[in-house]
């Protein structure tokens, strides 16, 4: 006997089916909540099965992110062998599977029982923890940071209807001291009032690292900005309590992503690869971080192109009949936040030159008539294979060259 036992994820419960062998259903479906009393439910069912059949079954469920997680511990916990399958190819085995649409919790498990037989799959290997801390560190640095770019887009938009004027007068209009300094005086009225003394004060407190040169020639700007202000007087004080909400936010985002830098750099040079890495000009410590999060242990590719594949830049393939296409589009169907990050690493190698290699083959595509994205992405390509060589040999890319 082979006996499975598929599993339909979803937030907080799991449909499950259970196979014996081939086209041996074995009862009807349970169901069991993600609580310690569901997962032990579902441990007795493994060892009930694992009497009748011979042997231990092999679980197979779909990815559906975080809401296997509690599964998978507990699993890996007991040491039970299971599969996890890329939803991409269990929704086409439905599809094939039968012509009625039909869409339940109990009949995607049976399914996935029956796709088990069908296709020979590799058993789930877990993940080194290290690298999934960093992994988890990466994409929250990242969903922050979206945030924090939304909030300055509102702030800004809130500053334009009240003081216009002060956008310019720092070099970097969200820097610590000009969101202090706004939050104190976030009117042209209110800075007219307070004087240029108090304002130079305020500066020259808040910055203590700067001269008080400086302090006064951005106390006389912020006054000639006041002046010059359309806005002599707020007309809503909604306005002055939205732009008081959005600076405080904005602070907040700040300190919070200097923390998670702070804490991605400590785990990241804790692992060896992350110094093999930056090797490669023009990859640096927050991209390194972020390639060497999403790829994780490169044991898991066998090739290269697997690790292409998993980025998602591999040449899709159509072909029917005598036709073949010769214009095809990349998969997109791997790790959006890793192709992300290549994307920007051969930007900044091919366009600063500081990758002499990469930029060489950049200016061959070109020559070639290719157009400018398909040469980034055959940087991006050939980029990965780099990174794969690199992190194989565990060599350095100049001891590569």
């Amino acid at each position: 006997m082979n006996p499975v036992i598929g599993l339909d994820v979803s937030k907080g419960q799991s449909q499950g089916q259970v196979f014996l062998d081939k086209g041996q259903p074995y009862g009807k479906s349970f169901s069991f909540l993600h609580t310690q009393e569901g997962l032990h439910y579902l441990l007795n069912l493994i060892n009930d099965v694992t009497k009748l059949a011979g042997h231990s079954p092999t679980i197979i469920l779909e990815s559906t992110g975080h809401y296997q997680a509690a599964i998978v511990q507990f699993l890996e916990e007991h040491s039970i062998i299971f599969i996890v399958v890329n939803p991409l190819i269990s929704n086409q085995a439905k599809k094939a599977s039968s012509l009625r649409k039909v869409k339940t919790d109990a009949v995607d498990a049976y399914q996935l029982c029956e796709l088990y037989y069908k296709e020979e799959f590799e058993a789930y290997k877990q993940r080194c923890v290290h690298f999934l801390n960093l992994r988890h560190l990466t994409r929250q640095f990242e969903s922050l940071t979206d945030m924090y770019v939304q909030a300055k887009l509102q702030f800004h938009a809130v500053l334009d209807q009240v003081f216009p004027e002060y956008n310019g007068i720092f070099g970097d209009l969200f820097s610590r001291i000009s969101l202090l300094l706004l939050r104190e005086f976030p009117t042209a009225e209110s800075i007219l009032a307070a004087g240029e003394n108090t304002i130079l004060e305020r500066a020259a407190c808040i910055c203590t690292s700067r001269s008080e040169r400086w302090a006064k020639e951005k106390a006389e700007l912020i006054m000639a900005a006041a002046t010059r202000n359309p806005f002599q007087k707020t007309a809503y004080q909604s306005h002055l309590i939205s732009l008081e909400l959005y600076i405080r936010l904005l602070l907040q985002y700040q300190e919070h992503l200097s923390s998670l830098q702070d804490q991605i750099d400590a785990l990241a040079e804790k692992v060896e690869e992350y110094e093999i890495i930056q090797s490669i000009p023009g990859i640096g410590k927050k991209i390194a971080a972020t390639i060497l999060s999403e790829i994780g242990e490169i044991d898991r590719f066998t090739h290269a192109k697997k690790l292409v594949a998993y980025a998602g830049v591999d040449p899709s393939v159509y072909s029917s009949g005598k036709f073949t296409a010769t214009a095809n589009l990349i998969t997109k169907r791997g790790s959006k936040r890793l192709r992300h990050a290549l994307y920007l690493a051969v930007l900044c190698g091919i366009r600063r030159s500081c990758n002499k290699k990469l930029k060489e083959f950049y200016d061959k595509k070109r020559e070639e008539g290719k157009p400018y994205r398909v040469a980034v992405i055959a940087c991006v390509n050939k980029l990965l294979h780099w990174i794969y060589a690199i992190l194989r040999s565990k060599q350095s890319f100049l001891d590569l060259a």
